[in-house]
């Protein structure tokens, strides 16, 4: 089984659901599972600490899901620019794996919400790219032939998938962001299957 990690950081539920239709997309594709995982808040307070499973939606991530995973989604909203500052924290935190070259070879995507049409959605894909680049991951984005691209209104690059969820965040996504979401599982998963076939022969 092609296990493909979803991993995302989400306030408002826009994010979560963009995971979930990029889920839908990996699981497209035969012999491939897609894993979704977050990430806690980070916390002002020194001392203040999350339980260790979350009270509703999927589990925090670790370590371990990146070392097991054959490729990996990342998800963010953007936060002047930028991805969210629990996401990359724990990414701050993967400098073992970046050691022992664990990423390196695998197929990675990102995807991010933004509450205003130009808050930042390319930069922010941009940003999240860099990290994985340090790990030595390939990252892919969204062609052209996808028709949805070309026909947004509303969220959607080349870079990823995006969403403009909204001043109130309460946007649902549209029907080009959705199938945006789901086109880049599948390339992602379509790649990892392909790059593990290639490992083993």
């Amino acid at each position: 089984m092609i296990n493909i990690l979803v991993l995302y950081f989400s306030r408002h539920g826009n994010v979560a659901d963009m995971a979930r239709h990029v889920a839908r997309g990996v699981e497209q594709v035969s012999g491939c599972e897609a894993v979704l995982r977050t990430v806690p808040e980070v916390s002002p307070t020194c001392e203040a600490t999350e339980a260790t499973i979350p009270d509703s939606g999927a589990v925090y991530a670790s370590l371990d899901d990146l070392k097991q995973c054959h490729g990996l989604a990342l998800g963010s909203p953007v936060h002047f620019g930028n991805m969210a500052a629990p996401l990359k924290y724990f990414l701050d935190n993967t400098s073992e794996l970046w050691l022992a070259g664990t990423m390196r070879g695998k197929p990675a995507v990102v995807f991010d919400s933004s509450a205003s049409m130009h808050g930042g959605q390319e930069s922010t894909l941009l940003n999240m790219m860099l990290p994985l680049l340090h790990h030595g991951m390939m990252v892919l984005g969204l062609p052209y032939s996808e028709q949805a691209l070309l026909a947004t209104t509303t969220g959607g690059t080349p870079y990823g998938a995006s969403h403009f969820a909204g001043g109130s965040s309460n946007n649902a996504l549209s029907d080009d962001e959705k199938k945006l979401c789901v086109a880049l599982g599948k390339r992602l998963a379509t790649t990892a299957k392909e790059l593990e076939k290639g490992r083993r022969e």
